[in-house]
């Protein structure tokens, strides 16, 4: 199973990018979202963004995911 995750843009070079999550950078490929800029929030599934998030969006999607994997681990 494949999960799509929210990363925030630090870095942009072409149809690349740089996108990170508590620490971890990733390169991902932006070619499928118009007007990327740094700061913005992307979704990233198989290392391509596919949709651009507002950061309220962001926030909350991370935090409900964040929220399932500490259920996991409780069980």
């Amino acid at each position: 199973m494949c999960l799509a995750v929210p990363l925030k843009i630090i870095n942009i070079d072409g149809n690349s990018a740089q996108a990170e999550l508590d620490g971890i950078v990733r390169q991902i490929r932006i070619d499928f979202v118009k007007d990327i800029k740094v700061g913005d929030y992307v979704i990233v599934h198989a290392g391509f963004a596919i949709e651009k998030l507002k950061e309220e969006d962001a926030i909350e999607n991370l935090r409900l995911i964040r929220e399932v994997t500490d259920a996991i681990k409780s069980i």
